[in-house]
Formats: C-alpha cells, sequence, structure tokens
C-alpha cells in the first residue's frame, strides 16, 4: 500500500478501486457512503457512552465535588458536543459522496464523446 503523504495510510477500501470508468465513480461513491455512515454511527454511539462513562467517573471525585455535580455534566456535555458533531460531519460527507456522484453523472456520462484509447488512458466511458 502506497502513500501519498508521509505518516499518512489512505483507507484501502477506497484507494483499492481503479478509476476505470463510470462504474468505478460509482463503486467509490457508494464506498465512501458506507464508510462515512459507518464512522457516523460509531461517533454517535461513542458520543453517548463517554457521556455516561465521564458523568459515572467522576461521581464522587473528591476534586469535582468542589466544583458540584452540574459542573462536571457540563464539562462532559462540552467534551461530548465535539464528538457528536465529528458524527454529524461525518454524516454531511456521506451526503456529498450522493452528490458528487450525481454530479458526475449530470456532467459527464451524456456529453463526452466516447474515449479513443489512442488519445486517453485506460478510462473507459462506455463502462456504465
Amino acid at each position: 500500500m502506497t502513500t501519498d503523504r508521509p505518516g499518512r495510510a489512505r483507507i484501502p477500501e477506497l484507494s483499492n478501486i481503479p478509476w476505470g470508468g463510470p462504474k468505478a465513480i460509482t463503486e467509490y461513491a457508494q464506498v465512501g457512503r458506507a464508510l462515512c455512515r459507518d464512522m457516523h454511527g460509531e461517533f454517535q454511539m461513542g458520543a453517548d457512552e463517554l457521556y455516561a462513562v465521564l458523568i459515572r467517573s467522576f461521581k464522587g471525585n473528591p476534586l469535582l465535588a468542589v466544583l458540584g455535580a452540574p459542573d462536571v455534566r457540563m464539562r462532559a456535555r462540552r467534551v461530548v458536543r465535539r464528538l457528536k458533531r465529528a458524527a454529524e460531519l461525518e454524516r454531511a460527507a456521506g451526503v456529498e459522496l450522493v452528490k458528487f456522484h450525481a454530479q458526475f453523472r449530470k456532467e459527464f456520462i451524456d456529453v463526452l464523446p466516447q474515449a479513443k484509447p489512442e488519445k486517453r488512458s485506460e478510462f473507459r466511458w462506455d463502462d456504465v
């Protein structure tokens, strides 16, 4: 597996899809959307679980007892709010992948002439 940037691994489910034609773009959008939906669900569940853990873990903590229970809940909500925001951004990314696919079909499927192998790369336009 190759990386474009040192220290960052590519997502194999997406990077292993060769850009070979419209079917590849459809598959890329579908796989990407599925990954985004999975990440959204995980972040959402993780936020709910984390809130419960933070409240339970600091219940009875002598240092935080001085501050009071509402303060612990408020701090936990601040932390969890970031995770919930990440979940919403993943959901939005999934929506954008659907729009990406629709825009590709709108812009290219009916407009471009059939690809000529000697003048273009191995991208097959007739692979609908």
